[in-house]
């Protein structure tokens, strides 16, 4: 094997991966649902607050765990790319939120679930498949 190789990455750091993909995914999918919940009830805007913020954490463990699949997992940098574009997003999203600018908060919102949805289809495809 020479130094240019790519060694597979060990089970552990893809499973770990994987796994943090799908609890990103679910965050995102709370998050427009506490969306919905601002226009119902009174504690929704909180709710989609503080869910906001667990989303971010969320989204730097997802990135943490991507570099880890690639260093010193020896896997393949590709997931970090993807990790990282959704937390930017995620922050720009909530500053945005914040700021009370709906007509790029929300369409940024299903972008990023729609980003989520494909790095959870790239992390889930078999060795070989991508």
């Amino acid at each position: 094997m020479t130094a240019h190789q790519t060694v597979a990455p060990t089970s552990w750091t893809m499973q770990a991966l994987r796994a943090v993909v799908v609890l990103h995914v679910v965050a995102l999918l709370f998050q427009a649902v506490t969306a919905g919940l601002l226009l119902s009830s009174p504690g929704g805007r909180a709710l989609h607050m503080s869910s906001g913020v667990a989303l971010a954490v969320i989204g730097l463990l997802h990135l943490v765990v991507a570099i880890t699949v690639w260093r010193p997992g020896g896997g393949s940098p590709r997931f970090i790319v993807p990790a990282a574009l959704l937390l930017a997003l995620t922050i720009v999203a909530a500053i945005l939120g914040e700021a009370g600018v709906k007509t790029v908060h929300l369409p940024l919102g299903v972008l990023l679930f729609g980003g989520g949805v494909a790095q959870l289809f790239r992390v889930l495809a078999r060795p070989g498949a991508a």
